[in-house]
């Protein structure tokens, strides 16, 4: 992926790296729990061909440092940190596509009045994403020093991904150093989303919402997805058919087009 690497400072002092390329209209990309900026990298190309896209680390990884101790309300300053630099970089508020983890970041941000002017979120988990008997046990294999069977139960037992999946993510970008941050961030990260009320998070917000649902992803991701479509002020779900978790590797072409759709609106014509 290329692009120009800078860094934003959040609220407790953490440092949050940021990957920027392209053009046009400030778009934020926020990525979920075993990500960095390089899971992007299946629509980077069609994205910053039309919008100035900027993707962040968050903390605890890739390029952002860390600070402790966790809390999941810093993680919603962060990516209000780096909303309130784009604004002010570009006169005006950016739009923000999240996915999973990510997206319930960005959706705490937005209700603490994080200056975005159109948000996109891909399935954000909660409370029944993790029950209390998973994260115990996943948390007691990463304290035995074994996050690889930890990341196989997470895909499999959370995210619904079959074997075949699993090794296809194998090549995905970043797939090769995702152990380290599994081993850092995940049992932190699971104790936080038990703890999560989205709903209520969610009818602070005020700007327009795009919620995407796969057609064939877990239970959870529906009952939280239909109960933010009717907690938001202002919301529209989109389902992709055939589609799970993992639209932005298994569809990315049909991720972008519904992007292109949702932050097209809203935008000013062209002038005759």
């Amino acid at each position: 992926m290329q692009g120009q690497r800078h860094s934003v400072t959040g609220p407790d002092g953490a440092s949050i790296g940021l990957l920027t390329a392209g053009a046009g209209r400030a778009l934020l990309l926020v990525h979920g729990g075993m990500g960095r900026v390089e899971r992007w990298e299946p629509i980077w190309a069609p994205l910053t061909e039309r919008w100035r896209v900027t993707a962040m680390d968050r903390r605890g990884r890739g390029s952002s440092g860390d600070a402790e101790p966790y809390a999941l309300t810093k993680e919603y300053g962060d990516v209000a940190a780096v909303a309130e630099h784009l604004a002010q970089e570009q006169s005006g508020p950016p739009d923000v596509f999240a996915h999973s983890y990510g997206a319930t970041c960005t959706l705490g941000a937005a209700a603490q009045g994080a200056p975005f002017r159109r948000i996109a979120l891909y399935e954000p988990p909660g409370p029944q994403t993790v029950p209390e008997e998973w994260v115990e046990r996943a948390i007691g294999m990463i304290a035995q020093g074994r996050p690889g069977p930890a990341m196989i139960s997470f895909l499999t037992e959370i995210i619904g991904l079959t074997a075949g999946q699993i090794e296809e993510l194998r090549g995905a970008p970043g797939a090769r150093d995702v152990l380290p941050v599994v081993s850092a961030t995940l049992p932190r990260e699971a104790r936080a989303l038990m703890t999560a009320d989205l709903p209520s998070l969610a009818a602070t917000v005020t700007q327009p919402v795009l919620l995407l649902l796969g057609a064939a992803s877990p239970a959870w991701a529906g009952d939280i997805t239909r109960a933010l479509a009717a907690a938001l002020p202002t919301a529209e779900l989109a389902v992709l058919p055939g589609c799970g978790h993992e639209a932005v590797d298994s569809a990315p072409d049909l991720v972008v087009r519904e992007l292109q759709r949702f932050l097209a609106d809203g935008e000013p014509g062209p002038v005759s």
